[in-house]
């Protein structure tokens, strides 16, 4: 009887010269299909290394089927949006930032001919375009579709890797004087002044103010309690819903002097039902962002702060305020509903009047010091 030949063990690829002399190079990919290299090969020894590097990818589980990433780089972006489950203003920032930054350079480009030096050269010309800020953003969320993409193993690696790129350098916001707060608040008048006051002395965001009601705010003790924001979309729709942060749920003690104004706006300006909201329009509705932001603009000038002072920026004179009177970090954020350092520290701000504070602080206890040494000294036995 005759013995059975043994099967041969298949090969993992071959190489072959093509009749223009180049050399091809083909293989079996995990799946059992047959591929063929992306490019062709000027020696059959460059063939012969090439698919040795690809067998070794496959063997470490580090290869990646080069057809996988031949995704349009529009519909996989719209698609990560989609997905991600963010809150109303975040979606609405980021679907705004693709259509004006992103898709007109990649909006036709699948996502692996996304190279390092293309993105190099799209935020360059970002750079000449628009602000730094807004390019930082835009830069961070390429990056986190992009490794998206590399983690569905759409992409062998990110292609967005220049250090430093998604950092926002921004100045220094301003601060209003109490002087200043007191005039802002006179100068939008009666039905508005107690958001000024509430945005510096809170300080409250714009959006955890709209969500205000009646029974969030006690005049024993006086406080009010943020459970819920209302920011305003650019199409004007409220979005009422969670605060920004887990910790931004809070309740937020207000000095004394603000008694009367709570209390004046609770009996001649917030809603009537028990459940009112606590800043609405003359006309009872909840006030808008563009009838607001025009009042605040005439104010603006009214007091002499310059054009960029934002509504926003009252929350630093809050900040500063709250450092000056001995808080401690811990209490800054937890009174501005801030989840990390970093983020409460942009709002302290240190001048030179503080400066000086901390230095006549230090000379005093350096006196004292000194003092208590030269007491124990004369006070201390001599010896014979």
């Amino acid at each position: 009887m005759a013995t059975r030949k043994p099967q041969r063990r298949r090969e993992f690829g071959t190489v072959r010269q093509l009749p223009s002399g180049r050399w091809q190079a083909r293989y079996w990919a995990p799946d059992g299909s047959r591929r063929t290299a992306p490019e062709t090969f000027s020696t059959r020894t460059d063939a012969q290394t090439w698919l040795t590097l690809t067998q070794a990818d496959i063997e470490r589980k580090h290869w990646i089927d080069p057809e996988a990433g031949a995704v349009n780089f529009a519909a996989y972006a719209v698609q990560w949006v989609e997905e991600r489950g963010l809150s109303a203003t975040t979606e609405e920032l980021y679907r705004r930032l693709l259509r004006l930054h992103l898709l007109p350079t990649f909006a036709s480009v699948n996502l692996d001919d996304i190279t390092p030096p293309g993105v190099r050269t799209w935020r360059a010309e970002r750079l000449e375009a628009t602000g730094t800020t807004t390019v930082a953003k835009s830069y961070r969320l390429l990056k986190a579709i992009m490794e998206t993409a590399a983690d569905d193993e759409l992409i062998r690696r990110n292609p967005c890797r220049i250090r430093g790129a998604g950092s926002e350098r921004a100045k220094e916001r301003p601060t209003a004087t109490v002087e200043q707060v007191d005039a802002l608040a006179g100068a939008m008048g009666p039905r508005w002044r107690l958001m000024v006051y509430f945005g510096a002395y809170g300080p409250m965001r714009p959006e955890e103010q709209a969500a205000l009601r009646r029974p969030d705010v006690t005049l024993e003790p006086l406080a009010a309690r943020i459970s819920d924001a209302a920011p305003e979309l650019t199409t004007g729709r409220r979005v009422e819903g969670d605060t920004k942060s887990t910790a931004g749920r809070r309740t937020v003690f207000l000095p004394a002097f603000l008694y009367i104004e709570v209390k004046r706006h609770l009996d001649w300006y917030a809603e009537k039902e028990p459940n009112g909201l606590l800043f609405v329009g003359e006309r009872g509705a909840p006030f808008r962002r563009s009838t607001f932001g025009r009042k605040w603009r005439r104010a603006r000038a009214k007091v002499g702060l310059p054009e960029d002072f934002r509504f926003y920026d009252l929350r630093h004179t809050g900040h500063t305020l709250s450092t000056q009177s001995g808080a401690t970090l811990k209490d800054t954020m937890v009174r501005a509903g801030q989840s990390s350092e970093k983020a409460a520290l942009i709002y302290q701000h240190s001048d030179g009047e503080r400066q000086r504070e901390v230095a006549s602080g230090i000379d005093t206890l350096v006196q004292r010091g000194r003092r208590e040494m030269a007491e124990a000294r004369r006070s201390a036995p001599r010896e014979n």
